[in-house]
């Protein structure tokens, strides 16, 4: 899988380097692979959440594959769903404003401003 948008919404967090957000992506999107394989369930939907002592990754896969990731705080809880639908969300927003606009390549780089705007919007 390919990195198509990435984005930082938060004040004061580090910036990491294109390269770096590169191969993270591929490792995510690798073991999310070896997840759904090792699920004891049929058609298991791989990683929804990682959780570390400073952060927590919330990742939504897609009908269509396309995975969203979010990265939080330590002290983010989705006990109530309010992550699952701000990524479901997300990918309304995808569907909405990316896949419509004619100039937009599918697994090209998202480059698509009224997107980031509305984005930006649901961000703050």
């Amino acid at each position: 899988g390919g990195l198509i948008f990435d984005k930082e919404f938060a004040p004061g967090v580090p910036n990491l380097s294109t390269n770096t957000t590169l191969k993270l992506a591929s490792i995510f999107h690798a073991q999310h692979a070896i997840a759904q394989q090792l699920s004891p369930i049929s058609g298991g939907g791989g990683i929804e959440c990682i959780e570390a002592d400073q952060f927590k990754l919330f990742s939504y896969e897609t009908p269509t594959a396309i995975k969203f990731m979010l990265i939080t705080d330590g002290q983010t809880s989705n006990a109530d769903g309010r992550v699952d639908r701000l990524l479901h969300e997300v990918y309304e927003l995808y569907a909405d404003y990316v896949l419509k606009n004619p100039f937009y390549e599918v697994e090209q780089p998202i480059r698509v401003e009224s997107w980031e705007l509305k984005l930006r919007m649901m961000m703050d």
